[in-house]
């Protein structure tokens, strides 16, 4: 699979407007008339017809929809974001609107927006279209890359292969996330790590497919063929998480540190792990990730809950307090929170951060009983 969109062929899958005919009678329905049937053979003249029926119903929101939709398959990506901004503004529950503009804006490189508006799209509900929602998970997981969100970038594009979804640009992109890479960091022309990403992307798509032992191997023969290289014993420690081997993710991480010793994620990794059985120990791991990068909120959470163990309660709940204002809607930080205030005797702050752990949690057990988020039947403007 190519992720291209083309809309010309969504079109015909339902994301088609659900009626042309403008909100009037006369001449503006007759061109609206004559645009759609020039879609399919005259694209030219269909924009020309479109553009004409708008200048006399601009609050035609299908209509902008049915414009934008032509604009982007002639490649004409800046008329057709002004196009599907005005059918998001005319009708703000459409999301599928507002991730056809993150689309326009991704090949114009204007990727904050492009990911502002697929995801608010996304949020609002888009089309139930397979093809529509994988364009929108690739370019969504692309976009995290590009600002160094690769934890969440790896999910969604994981996801995507767990799907069955196969593609030489999932490929690469799975690879640039296993390994940490932005993709304004590749090295021009480089071989060897394109090859090394490949190699990356394909172990991680053999781990969403549960084939398990080869990509156990693909991901330890990565490790011996690239020894010295950032953030690969890190993939592999990850890759030892993700499938419960605690002991050869924590062997992995310590040689990613004698190759990164500032390598934030792999010392946070170790703490967590030993965190289970020995929480002094895994101490020191996750306040020298703090220190390194005060701005991780999994780190305040995960250093106050190993100072919480060893009896650090004021500086606990420092750093407990610190990871919830960075993540206010985590039902976790609350619980933690909870224990620490009452241990501080503090039962007024133990007693609210209860309340709000139980809110949040209450409200996420809600929403994973609900259909997946977007599974509706919008399917346009």
């Amino acid at each position: 699979m190519v992720f291209e969109l083309v809309t010309s062929v969504l079109l015909v899958a339902g994301l088609q407007a659900p009626s042309q005919r403008p909100p009037d009678t006369g001449q503006t329905d007759q061109l609206a008339a004559d645009a759609e049937r020039a879609r399919g053979t005259d694209p030219a003249r269909a924009i020309a017809l479109y553009r004409q029926a708008l200048s006399r119903r601009p609050d035609w929101a299908d209509g902008w929809w049915s414009l934008g939709t032509l604009l982007y398959d002639g490649d004409a990506y800046a008329d057709a974001a002004a196009a599907f901004r005005r059918a998001a503004d005319l009708s703000p529950s459409a999301g599928t609107a507002l991730v056809m503009l993150g689309l326009c804006e991704f090949k114009l490189g204007r990727f904050d927006a492009a990911l502002a508006h697929i995801q608010d799209g996304r949020r609002r509900g888009v089309s139930s279209d397979p093809q529509f929602r994988h364009v929108m998970q690739y370019h969504e997981g692309v976009l995290l890359l590009h600002q160094s969100e690769f934890e969440r970038a790896q999910e969604l594009l994981f996801d995507l292969s767990a799907d069955g979804v196969e593609s030489d640009e999932l490929t690469i992109a799975l690879g640039e996330s296993v390994l940490r890479i932005r993709p304004a960091e590749l090295t021009a022309d480089s071989r060897e790590e394109s090859q090394m990403i490949r190699r990356a992307g394909h172990a991680a798509q053999l781990a969403a497919r549960k084939q398990f032992d080869g990509a156990e191997r693909e991901y330890e023969a990565l490790a011996r063929d690239f020894p010295e290289t950032r953030n690969v014993h890190y993939a592999l420690g990850r890759y030892f998480v993700q499938t419960a081997q605690p002991a050869k993710a924590s062997a992995a991480y310590e040689q990613e540190l004698t190759i990164t010793p500032d390598h934030v994620p792999a010392l946070l990794g170790l703490a967590a792990i030993r965190a289970e059985t020995d929480p002094a120990g895994a101490l020191p791991y996750a306040e020298r990730g703090v220190a390194i990068n005060p701005g991780i909120p999994l780190g305040h959470y995960l250093l106050g809950s190993l100072l919480l163990h060893t009896d650090q309660i004021d500086r606990a709940i420092a750093e407990l307090e610190i990871a919830q204002q960075a993540v206010p809607q985590d039902p976790g930080v609350y619980f933690a929170l909870g224990r620490a205030y009452a241990r501080a005797d503090r039962p007024k702050d133990a007693e609210r951060a209860r309340a709000a752990f139980k809110r949040l949690n209450d409200a996420r057990q809600r929403a994973a009983r609900r259909a997946p988020e977007g599974a509706d039947a919008t399917t346009a403007p």
